[in-house]
């Protein structure tokens, strides 16, 4: 099992509590971004601009067991057909039942948008974020490894 990270968007504390618990747990973690973001890591992966460069490197890098952190609702859907635990940095846990509905209401407000409409953008990140994606990662990595 490794973790792997989606890091064009990760915020620097969810990167920092991936580290950690991958210490602890004697995992590795593998981060992905389009561009250098100053990530520390042994395993930093850098892809181009291109469209869903990255999506297809975190998917090739995906196996059966590992653990993903990304915001990426599609890329998660993608990830979770392929038996790999998906969180968001909040601390959600995307799933099988509820993907579907999250992909479609992102269609459905996409289609808003376009026709001139506005949405909520997300909500600004809290330390309880912190707090809830570190109970959940530690969580998932304890499942994985029973």
């Amino acid at each position: 099992m490794k973790i792997i990270v989606d890091a064009d968007a990760c915020p620097k504390a969810v990167l920092d509590i991936c580290h950690k618990l991958a210490r602890g747990y004697s995992l590795l973690v593998w981060t992905v971004a389009s561009f250098n973001h100053n990530i520390k890591s042994d395993f930093h992966v850098v892809v181009g601009n291109a469209s869903q460069e990255a999506d297809i490197r975190l998917m090739n890098l995906a196996q059966v067991g590992d653990v993903a952190v990304t915001q990426d609702w599609g890329l998660a859907a993608m990830l979770l057909g392929k038996g790999v635990r998906c969180l968001n940095p909040a601390g959600k846990e995307f799933s099988n039942d509820t993907i579907d509905f999250m992909l479609e209401e992102r269609e459905v407000k996409a289609k808003f948008r376009r026709s001139g409409g506005r949405t909520k953008g997300p909500k600004k990140r809290k330390p309880e974020d912190d707090q809830s994606f570190e109970h959940s990662l530690e969580r998932i990595i304890q499942e994985q490894q029973t």
